[in-house]
């Protein structure tokens, strides 16, 4: 018996493919003409291409209250993390060294973005690329003019990669391989390491590493710099000084800006840091801004934040780098796959102090 007409769901926009439309077939006559693409060649891709539902509803998905850092942070220091992060340090130890060595990004950092974007290549995606691109670039008005850019770079990406455009998946919104990089950065800054001829973000760990290091460096990282130092606000200050965390992330200003503030911290070895920083706040429990730690975000950190604009993203980079290089230390750098390490405290809720590393992530 047929559901009535209020019950129904929408229709599929694309059914059958998204060949047939009128702004696909514009989209491909686009394409051949500025980039040489055979149009029946693409008309018989985009007559693969499928419309998915579930990606337009994780896109809107709605976020009934701003995650918390204490909460946010807690899977990606579990044991199992952080003993699968050495692990992958262990099997990976030269080109992760080769990657330090000619960007300046430590290894340890390296690693910790691969186990927060993919589980350090165990979750890479599900999502047929193609299905993921062309319904965020025709079925998703609000950011169309973004994800049909990234769907372009993704056909030129595979024409470089010699691979069918139907081949690759990845995440609901096409971010693919290790390191989750939309096609626009794949192209961008994926470094082919291992002299294959191209850049393989899915397999190859030379490549993935100085991908991730060439992806930061080329965002302005400062070798040696510290990410975040303990901050301190004046009582006399304090509630102006909260106005300013909008968010939890200041706008960035200078350390004498600061300081006429109310806003101290102590100077990391080598002198203050360089102009501008901002304020972070983390939340260390439920009780909010009365329960939280506070910091001054560096230039560094703000890099991190160019990888993915969550200011609690990049502290828990900063976070489990931190204990993957304890961890790694700990055993010498020989951390069999089958033992799990000890739970990783969280060192800015004032349960340990912090481990002072090459990352100076939190020091």
């Amino acid at each position: 018996m047929a559901l009535p007409i209020a019950a129904q769901p929408p229709a599929d926009p694309a059914p059958t493919g998204y060949a047939v439309r009128q702004d696909v077939r514009a989209f491909i006559r686009e394409m051949a003409d500025e980039h040489g693409f055979d149009r029946a060649s693409l008309r018989r891709t985009f007559g693969e291409a499928r419309y998915r539902r579930e990606i337009v509803a994780a896109m809107d998905r709605p976020v009934l209250e701003p995650p918390k850092w204490y909460v946010y942070v807690r899977p990606f220091l579990a044991p199992e993390r952080v003993a699968a992060g050495v692990a992958y340090w262990n099997a990976h130890p030269n080109e992760l060294a080769q990657a330090e060595e000619r960007y300046g990004v430590p290894a340890d950092i390296i690693v910790a973005i691969l186990g927060i974007e993919t589980h350090y290549g165990k979750n890479t995606g599900k999502y047929r690329t193609i299905d993921a691109l062309a319904t965020l670039a025709f079925d998703y008005p609000r950011r169309a003019a973004f994800f049909r850019g990234e769907l372009k770079q993704f056909l030129l990406l595979t024409r470089e990669l010699g691979v069918s455009p139907l081949v690759p998946k990845g995440s609901f919104a096409g971010a693919l391989g290790v390191p989750q990089f939309m096609p626009g950065s794949y192209r961008g800054y994926a470094v082919d390491a291992a002299g294959a001829g191209h850049a393989d973000l899915w397999a190859n760990s030379a490549d993935i590493a100085a991908s991730v290091a060439n992806y930061l460096a080329r965002h302005d990282w400062r070798p040696g710099g510290p990410t975040l130092l303990p901050a301190i606000i004046a009582d006399a200050t304090r509630g102006e000084m909260l106005h300013r965390l909008d968010g939890g992330l200041s706008e960035r200003r200078t350390v004498e800006a600061w300081a006429a503030d109310g806003v101290t911290f102590t100077e990391p070895q080598g002198g203050a840091p360089v102009d501008p920083v901002g304020l972070l706040l983390l939340e260390e429990n439920a009780e909010g801004v009365e329960g939280a730690s506070y910091w001054m975000a560096l230039n560094n950190f703000y890099v991190l934040t160019r990888y993915n604009r969550s200011r609690l993203y990049a502290a828990a980079v900063c976070e489990l780098a931190k204990a993957i290089k304890s961890a790694h230390g700990e055993m010498g750098g020989n951390w069999p796959k089958t033992v799990v390490g000890k739970n990783p405290s969280l060192s800015m809720g004032g349960l340990d102090p912090p481990i002072q590393s090459s990352t100076q992530c939190f020091v």
